[in-house]
């Protein structure tokens, strides 16, 4: 018997990069998230997105950002090398385009 091959590799994440530029609006965004994710993975995903937001304002404490948010320091400081030392850069790209708006 065959093993089936597993579908998570460069050509599937470069097809679902392809399939999210594909969207032209929030509504759009709204309605393939909520079909991709499941509650949890979209709750999860807006978690470190507040909490990258708040580390960007540089206001509240790795604790404070914890208890605010409910997500745990271990995620707040995960977040935090993302935003601040890790090469893609991609939390810092988001925020400061959206700085511009």
């Amino acid at each position: 018997m065959r093993k089936l091959a597993r579908n998570d590799g460069p050509e599937e994440r470069s097809l679902l990069i392809e399939a999210l530029l594909s969207l032209k609006d929030e509504g759009e965004m709204d309605r393939f998230l909520t079909d991709l994710c499941t509650p949890g993975e979209l709750t999860t995903l807006a978690e470190r997105w507040r909490v990258a937001r708040l580390l960007d304002d540089n206001q509240l404490t790795y604790r404070q950002i914890s208890e605010k948010t409910g997500a745990s320091t271990a995620t707040v400081t995960r977040v935090a090398r993302f935003l601040s030392q890790e090469p893609a850069q991609g939390y810092r790209l988001v925020l400061d385009r959206m700085k511009t708006k």
